[in-house]
């Protein structure tokens, strides 16, 4: 497999997965069932999981400081049930691509569902919590919202992936995040607001990683950072690559095309204006 075609479409599958964390109708479904405020971004993504201990959201939200779930999470199952919670998701999503107005034609569709059906169907789930979870959730009869759902399958499967070779690579929770804003891919107040690290412990992350050479005094990357983190995205391309060997090089980027329409018209309806 070509390693760039596989990293581009996985980018593109993000892209096209992460509209549910924006949109509106997201909180809208959430609330309508009992769950505000950030236990319906914890529970909505855990909920193919079940009713799990906020030990268990923990480990699968990597770059999350505990205490975020733990204020999040009180009250969530009582309120609404994982299956419940899914419900809203979905309907989250169909709601916010209608008013958004992505409609792919029934051909792009059904080709984008002939590349992704074999792939999902011949990954090995060992290791992967969050992928293995969403893999067992039923599929919806909507064609578009069955495709999202795919999409998700394989968006959780790359995290999941990323988060062993963090571990691996001796890259606590804190600090990946410091290397996230230090790369430019998160605002500095976002991450340490979003993820509820305090100022104590963002200080020793910049610490512990400025140590490896990684960072200096102000958690601005150094060359050697730039090149470790590189390394470990490099390196979770590579766990990824056999699960396209099944439809190979080709189709692996005419996915990417097909539905890198989703992630434009999101993006242009100002979904992410947050984040620039």
């Amino acid at each position: 497999m070509d390693r760039t075609i596989v990293h581009d479409t996985h980018m593109a599958i993000n892209l096209a997965h992460r509209l549910v964390y924006f949109v509106p109708e997201a909180a809208e479904e959430y609330a309508a069932i009992g769950v505000t405020g950030r236990g319906g971004y914890f529970a909505s993504r855990v909920a193919p999981v079940g009713p799990v201990a906020d030990q268990v959201i923990v480990a699968n939200f990597y770059n999350f400081a505990p205490r975020a779930v733990a204020a999040a999470m009180p009250g969530v199952w009582a309120a609404a049930t994982p299956a419940a919670i899914q419900e809203a998701r979905f309907r989250a999503v169909v709601r916010s691509l209608k008013r958004i107005g992505v409609s792919p034609s029934a051909a792009d569709l059904s080709e984008a569902r002939a590349i992704i059906d074999p792939v999902v169907a011949g990954l090995d789930y060992a290791g992967k919590p969050l992928a293995a979870a969403n893999a067992a959730v039923v599929l919806p009869s909507d064609p578009l919202l069955a495709l999202w759902q795919q999409i998700t399958i394989i968006r959780e499967w790359r995290g999941d992936a990323h988060i062993a070779l963090l571990v691996a690579n001796g890259i606590g929770p804190s600090e990946c995040m410091v290397l996230q804003v230090g790369t430019g891919r998160f605002p500095l107040g976002t991450a340490m607001a979003s993820r509820q690290w305090n100022e104590t412990e963002w200080a020793g992350a910049v610490s512990t990683l400025s140590e490896r050479g990684w960072v200096d005094s102000s958690g601005a990357m150094t060359p050697e950072g730039t090149a470790a983190r590189e390394a470990i995205e490099d390196d979770t391309d590579r766990l990824c690559e056999p699960m396209w060997t099944v439809v190979g090089d080709a189709k692996t980027k005419r996915l990417g095309e097909l539905i890198w329409p989703i992630h434009q018209a999101v993006d242009a309806a100002g979904t992410y204006a947050a984040l620039k």
